[in-house]
């Protein structure tokens, strides 16, 4: 009898363990830049939040949105974190794309300057360097140089040079004179003697920064996956704002950043509810800043901010209470 009672069990154990392996979906999923934009996958991968919710996550780095967007569009990864402009070029070039969490709803760049150039006028003549022509960072230069009298193009050329550590290296070498930098990228070139000519996210523009985007067919063919990440997205958010210790350490990491104040200052910025809200919602003002400066194109005209987003996924959590119920206890 107590062999056939230990038999029954280790057969239950294993079809309990079956149904535990089977749940676990394996994922590639994209992220576009060395900063804190990214941070949240970063946490859901080493905290074990991607892992408790089904998900065997393999982050794969894109150098620029428009890479990233390819391939997120191919299938390649089902899944990215990606900036707005991205998901809207690739939509109005006639894919299915869409964002399903809102990651960072602003902009957090700084416009740094070579130590000798330290007004907006000794910038006239020089050049700034991007990631590439229609990523975030392009908007960002021209809304920056706009906002401090220049005229883009015209006054300062803007050059495609790749992603922040490439920015950084070509101003520091004078290949250009200023560039737009992330945290923790922007607090070094200011430790290092480059000058802030625009604090943009001072600004409080409202723009789809790195958030979560998928495609409308994996929606369809794979909803309980894209629902689990969605989970694992906001309770990453939660756990990036309330545990300062693991927080810190993922910035280090992965961001390779050793320098306490660096670090200190890129994990108060990163955590504030106007960048980074609890509640995930992609934001419809911000996707509409995107599509501003391209409104003199016609398939921009017959466009809305709602086109460009799924948000039932982050609403079924908001509704439900389950957000509420995770700040509740901090």
């Amino acid at each position: 009898m107590r062999k056939l009672v230990m038999s029954v069990l280790i057969v239950f154990l294993l079809i309990a363990w079956g149904n535990v392996w089977a749940q676990v979906t394996k994922l590639n999923v994209g992220y576009v830049g060395i900063n804190s934009d990214n941070v949240i996958a970063f946490i859901a991968k080493e905290s074990g939040i991607f892992a408790k919710n089904g998900l065997d996550v393999q982050l794969i780095y894109f150098g620029g949105g428009t890479t990233a967007t390819m391939a997120l569009v191919a299938g390649e990864t089902p899944i990215t974190q990606t900036a707005g402009p991205g998901v809207v070029n690739a939509v109005l070039g006639g894919a299915d794309a869409v964002m399903i969490a809102g990651g960072v709803t602003t902009l957090d760049y700084w416009l740094l300057s070579r130590p000798e150039v330290k007004t907006a006028e000794q910038l006239k003549g020089g050049a700034v360097a991007i990631s590439r022509f229609g990523s975030a960072s392009d908007f960002i230069v021209r809304y920056a140089l706009q906002r401090i009298g220049l005229v883009p193009v015209k006054e300062v050329a803007i050059l495609q040079v790749g992603a922040l550590p490439e920015r950084l290296a070509a101003m520091e070498t004078k290949r250009v004179q200023a560039t737009v930098l992330a945290p923790p990228a922007m607090y070094m070139a200011q430790k290092r003697g480059f000058n802030i000519l625009a604090d943009v996210a001072a600004l409080g523009l409202a723009y789809q920064a790195t958030g979560v985007g998928t495609t409308k067919k994996f929606i369809r063919e794979h909803a309980d996956v894209v629902r689990r990440y969605v989970k694992a997205q906001v309770e990453a958010v939660h756990r990036f704002k309330t545990d300062r210790e693991l927080s810190i350490r993922v910035l280090s990491k992965y961001l390779s950043v050793k320098e306490k104040d660096i670090l200190d200052k890129t994990y108060e910025g990163a955590i504030a509810e106007n960048k980074l809200p609890a509640k995930q919602y992609p934001t419809l003002e911000g996707i509409k800043t995107i599509l501003e400066p391209l409104k003199n194109d016609p398939k921009v005209k017959a466009a809305k901010p709602e086109d460009f987003v799924d948000m039932r996924f982050i609403k079924e959590l908001d509704e439900s209470g389950y957000i509420d119920r995770l700040y509740k206890g901090k």
